[in-house]
């Protein structure tokens, strides 16, 4: 059962924390590079946030949008 627990631990710290290790590492040499993950998300949300209400706008252009108050029966 030992070697079972060895086994997970290897995967894990040797395997699939590899990335995050290079990454701990390069930042000693540059930030941005180290922060480079951080810096994709951020962008991929902003694009988001702005299809999202660029959506909002021409919903609410064409009047589709239903803004009656008992649009949910938990509200009626």
């Amino acid at each position: 059962m030992k070697a079972f627990f060895e086994g997970i631990q290897y995967l894990f710290v040797n395997i699939l924390f590899a990335p995050l290790d290079f990454l701990r590492h390069l930042e000693l040499k540059t930030w941005f590079g180290a922060n480079t993950i951080n810096w994709i998300f951020m962008i991929i949300c902003a694009c988001a946030i702005v299809y999202w209400i660029k959506q909002l706008r021409i919903f609410d252009d064409a009047g589709t949008e239903n803004q009656d108050t008992t649009a949910h029966s938990f509200l009626k």
